[in-house]
């Protein structure tokens, strides 16, 4: 028997009346699928892609159009209601707006998202809203050009702010800026990126530095904590007051002086692993429960089988049903915390790589 519950009101997702949806064995439901639709990206990022040399996944196993929309409908049955798309960088994959066409007239899904580095989003941003994306998060960790190249070791900063400042024209409300912050790299740069987010607009979320695959030189000592990005913002704004509200988002939502918000996540110093309801779809079509899971399942060999809809549901359901990953917990727990993977394992196996699975 699928264990199901009634879908709890998520902040973001409406739920059809009577919609029902596997849990895992701490009764956390499928919510919100994350599909990576290329692992190749047209930055490297020293927290996610600090080497020169990668394994890239296999052309012909790169799951169509058509498939991954088959994989959207299977997770749709069992009770996700959020799609995200992600990479790698998405925007390498080409003719997305196809795929976010399909996506968008499926009536289970009701929010269907976005995450892109922003160097190619001011030439596809009015398509994609054509097609029916609805919201969009754009990384962008510096306002400086020398430290984005140093981040990054790409030139393309004026193209990330160009596609930035795209987005309100082309229709997209709910932005947001996610910035990974890492000591003596960026922090000093906390309110900058907010008043920048205030002009677009856009609402900040600042990421705490996980040590997930890819960020090989990952160390405590650079992480900056939610405690400390909060002292930060009230020493030039004043009081922060945290905005209370319950659902899956990963972010603990604020709010400045005047009423301008912005976020943290936190999965590094408090983890959110009781209320996570995400999952995560490779290009290739593996499947992985947590962000931290050293292993997925593959859900491409059945569905190229030929396995019906009720057939691969019934995959998704056992495993997921089966769930038991607290991943960011676990490292957390981990006194002896050092970077998740070295790189040499990396490159055994392409599937490890943060811009493999997505974010």
């Amino acid at each position: 028997m699928l264990a199901t519950m009634p879908l709890p009101g998520a902040a973001g997702a409406r739920r059809s009346e009577g919609q029902t949806s596997t849990v895992d064995v701490h009764g956390r439901p499928i919510g919100d699928l994350r599909i990576s639709v290329t692992d190749r990206c047209n930055l490297r990022c020293s927290y996610c892609m600090p080497e020169e040399q990668y394994a890239w996944l296999p052309h012909d196993d790169i799951l169509r159009f058509e498939e991954i929309s088959f994989l959207v409908d299977v997770f749709a049955e069992l009770g996700a209601a959020k799609v995200r798309l992600t990479g790698g960088e998405p925007l390498l994959r080409r003719d997305l707006r196809t795929l976010v066409r399909f996506i968008a007239d499926k009536p289970r899904i009701r929010d269907i998202a976005m995450t892109t580095n922003g160097v190619l989003l001011a030439e596809h941003v009015h398509g994609l809203r054509a097609a029916g994306l609805r919201r969009l998060t754009v990384s962008l960790d510096t306002l400086r050009p020398e430290r984005f190249k140093a981040l990054t070791r790409r030139t393309t900063h004026a193209q990330v702010l160009e596609g930035l400042r795209s987005v309100p024209a082309a229709g997209f409300t709910d932005t947001k800026i996610d910035a990974v912050v890492i000591r003596g790299v960026n922090d000093d740069e906390l309110a900058d990126l907010i008043e920048l987010g205030k002009t677009i607009p856009a609402e900040v979320r600042f990421i705490e530095y996980m040590d997930v695959g890819g960020a090989t030189q990952w160390s405590h000592d650079k992480v900056v904590s939610r405690a400390e990005i909060l002292r930060s913002l009230s020493r030039r704004y004043g009081r922060v007051e945290a905005i209370s509200g319950e659902g899956t988002a990963p972010a603990a939502q604020y709010a400045l002086p005047g009423g301008t918000t912005f976020g943290i996540i936190s999965s590094t110093t408090q983890p959110f692993c009781s209320a996570c309801n995400r999952c995560r779809l490779t290009a290739d079509g593996m499947w992985y429960l947590c962000l931290y899971a050293p292993r997925g399942t593959n859900l491409r060999e059945p569905l190229r089988q030929g396995a019906s809809l009720e057939e691969m549901k019934a995959i998704v359901a056992r495993v997921w049903g089966a769930r038991s990953d607290r991943g960011a917990e676990a490292r957390l727990a981990d006194r002896s915390r050092g970077a998740l993977l070295p790189a040499i394992q990396l490159k055994r196996d392409a599937h490890l790589e943060m811009h493999t699975r997505g974010g």
